[in-house]
């Protein structure tokens, strides 16, 4: 009977060690382990202590060693007698680990009460000892000691790692905003280095500031400005006494509409401390507070003078541009006619016998038609559309030729200087005519001094980036400059003094061509001018134009013809020349030059006429000499069609103005003569031609 009852108590205390979860919550209730290899000790400990702890038990060392890997206990209760590992052993085993060696131990003995027994127990970390059969009372007692010493060391833990948290938690905050307010400051640094070194005033103005007197401003003041803040606390009329005239009243009105608008955007000049005016875009607005009443206006006020710079280049570019457009055609129209009338006096001049009186009325018409035509070649070179023939260019040897030039022009009040460097670099252009231009702004320089002085002509090498002033592309650049001490240049003309016809001279003595022609010969060399001047001070102009690339030199577009050449004639030809121009009187005039030169011309009016002539007879000619600028078809693709019938047909060019690119499609064999040209020249670019061979190439 007894036994039924041993196993049944077996079983329950087996089915409570299995309800009793390993991992409950410990911060519920404290855990005790219990460790005896009798399951009715077990099961009896348990029933005493389950109303103090939760009751974790092991039969073995082994299987309490493994409880404790697992979580925490207030108060071990170990057998001291166990088969295998006994409770030394273990209680050894427990002291030795770091996460276990505080718990309290507390050894379960049924025999071995002395003294020595005992000793042996505390040696091995035993807090306590209670023999067999234990008092429940004394047990439970003890237990709940070393539980309330558990739970209120968690508790005291558990606070000291909240409050770790909240200082860690704390410290965080604190670092964090510590970390916030310097990258506020940096910003803020950052805002105030960006606003220092942008051309911009911010500020706070009162509505009612009578005369206007910001209460607050902040950026460069005194950069912007040449003033520092204060001299404006100490004259408020400062501000309005320095608007520019001709802006004053518009700002003042500007100001005055603000207050309906409730904000302002207004561009004026205002004079700095250094004398000069910057432009000014003034732009505020309106502040309100919460309740929608006006309080103040906020602002700023930004530097544009640079972008009033550039627009101003840009509108005089645009203006230049549109003027050599004009003078260009005007040049071309004009050429046509100067054409027929010089060609028409030639004929009149060879074929009618003129006593000396109607000589001179000849030469003196003659004599302006040239004028005209020279005329007509500045304009030319304003409009960046003359026929230039670029070659390396020695600068000492240039600096000779219009020292000669210019020895009886200066006179004996001017003195000209040459200071070049001594390796300066060949300059590529058109040698002519920056001999032109040089004498051009000589002159000029020289009318600048009516009581003398001297002229200093400088030549440098000077390399560019890309981000250069000037508007050029980077390189290496040869920069001539003419300097003058003379009368200067006003600011307000600097703008116009390259404009064609534009002068400052007494009427009659200037055509006004002369900066211009300088301007555009420049531009048209793939270089550049540029003006300095102060009035009473002088003048300085620099022409820069591009270094001449290494041996190369670039054959002429137009043979350059000496007056030895001039009259050579085709030795014992007669050619037939077709000719097509569709000016009436300048293809009149052309064909009596050939008739007069000796050869026989067929004459049409257009590019279809002409090749229709051909069609019907290819070989009937030896020549055809065509206008450039003609309705339907152009002279260029005249020649290309009537070699598309006769691949070895000379051809030459006749043009008023043509433009360089346009005109440089032509065959490479195919010369261009300008017009107005004299019979010489007609009858030396045909020499040349044939001279040169069918195909090759004029020089």
């Amino acid at each position: 009977m007894v036994e039924p009852v041993r196993k049944r108590a077996n079983a329950s205390a087996k089915a409570k060690l299995q309800e009793v979860p390993l991992d409950a919550d410990s911060s519920a209730r404290a855990r005790v382990l219990v460790v005896d290899d009798d399951e009715r000790n077990l099961l009896a400990i348990r029933t005493v202590l389950e109303d103090v702890a939760d009751v974790v038990t092991a039969s073995s060392g082994e299987e309490a060693l493994r409880h404790l890997l697992k979580g925490e206990f207030a108060v071990i209760l170990l057998d001291v007698f166990m088969p295998g590992m006994d409770g030394y052993e273990t209680a050894q085993i427990i002291r030795s680990r770091e996460q276990t060696k505080r718990i309290p131990i507390v050894f379960l003995s049924a025999v071995n009460k002395e003294t020595e027994h005992l000793i042996r127990g505390y040696s091995m970390g035993a807090v306590d000892y209670v023999f067999k059969p234990v008092e429940p009372v004394v047990l439970k007692s003890k237990v709940a000691v070393f539980v309330d010493l558990f739970i209120m060391t968690r508790e005291i833990r558990r606070k000291a790692e909240a409050e770790q948290r909240l200082l860690d938690a704390n410290l965080r905050a604190n670092a964090e905003r510590l970390r916030a307010e310097q990258e506020l400051r940096h910003a803020e640094q950052r805002q105030a280095a960006i606003i220092q070194s942008l051309p911009i005033i911010l500020y706070l103005e009162p509505l009612d500031a009578r005369p206007r007197m910001p209460r607050f401003v902040s950026g460069n003041f005194a950069s912007v400005t040449g003033f520092e803040f204060d001299a404006v606390r100490e004259n408020p009329n400062l501000w309005s006494e320095r608007v520019h005239e001709e802006d004053r009243e518009r700002v003042m009105a500007g100001l005055a509409s603000r207050s309906f608008g409730g904000a302002m955007s207004i561009e004026y000049r205002w004079k700095c401390a250094d004398g000069t005016y910057k432009h000014f875009l003034d732009q505020a607005v309106l502040l309100r507070d919460p309740q929608g009443r006006p309080t103040e206006y906020a602002g700023t006020l930004l530097d544009v003078t640079d972008r009033k710079d550039l627009e101003s280049q840009l509108v005089h570019a645009r203006k230049m541009d549109a003027i050599g457009k004009l003078t260009g055609g005007i040049a071309h129209d004009f050429n046509n006619l100067l054409a027929a009338v010089l060609g028409g006096l030639g004929l009149i001049e060879r074929r009618v016998e003129l006593d000396a009186d109607q000589q001179k009325i000849l030469q003196m018409t003659r004599h302006a038609a040239e004028q005209g035509s020279e005329l007509v070649r500045r304009l030319l070179a304003f409009a960046r559309r003359q026929q230039l023939e670029p070659a390396r260019i020695d600068i000492g040897r240039l600096s000779a030729s219009v020292d000669n030039l210019l020895a009886h022009t200066l006179g004996g009040l001017v003195q000209l200087e040459w200071d070049t460097d001594e390796d300066l670099w060949c300059a590529y252009a058109d040698e002519a005519q920056l001999e032109l231009a040089l004498m051009n702004l000589i002159i000029n320089a020289r009318d600048a001094m009516p009581d003398g002085g001297a002229i200093n002509v400088s030549g440098e090498n000077r390399e560019l980036g890309s981000d250069n002033s000037l508007g050029v592309p980077a390189g290496d650049y040869v920069m001539l400059a003419v300097t003058d001490d003379g009368c200067g240049i006003p600011p307000e003309i600097m703008e116009q003094v390259m404009e064609p016809f534009f002068t400052t001279k007494g009427i009659g003595k200037g055509t006004g061509l002369g900066l211009s022609m300088v301007y555009g010969f420049a531009k048209q060399s793939g270089g550049a001018i540029k003006i300095a001047s102060k009035v009473e001070q002088g003048t300085r102009v620099e022409i820069w134009l591009p270094r001449a690339p290494g041996d190369e030199e670039k054959a002429a577009a137009v043979p350059r013809r000496s007056p030895e050449q001039a009259g050579t004639e085709v030795a014992g030809r007669l050619l037939k020349i077709l000719l097509v121009d569709d000016h009436g009187g300048v293809r009149m005039a052309t064909a009596g030059i050939l008739r007069e030169l000796g050869h026989e011309v067929t004459e049409a009016r257009d590019g279809p006429e002409l090749l229709a002539l051909l069609e019907r007879d290819p070989a009937a000619f030896d020549l055809i000499i065509c206008d450039y600028a003609m309705p339907l078809v152009s002279g260029i693709d005249v020649i290309e069609r009537a070699r598309a019938m006769r691949p070895d047909l000379p051809g030459i060019i006749v043009t008023g103005y043509a433009d360089a690119q346009s005109i440089a499609r032509r065959p490479h064999d195919v010369p261009v003569l300008t017009k107005p040209f004299t019979p010489n020249q007609m009858n030396q670019t045909i020499a040349c031609l044939f001279r040169a061979g069918p195909g090759a190439k004029p020089n």
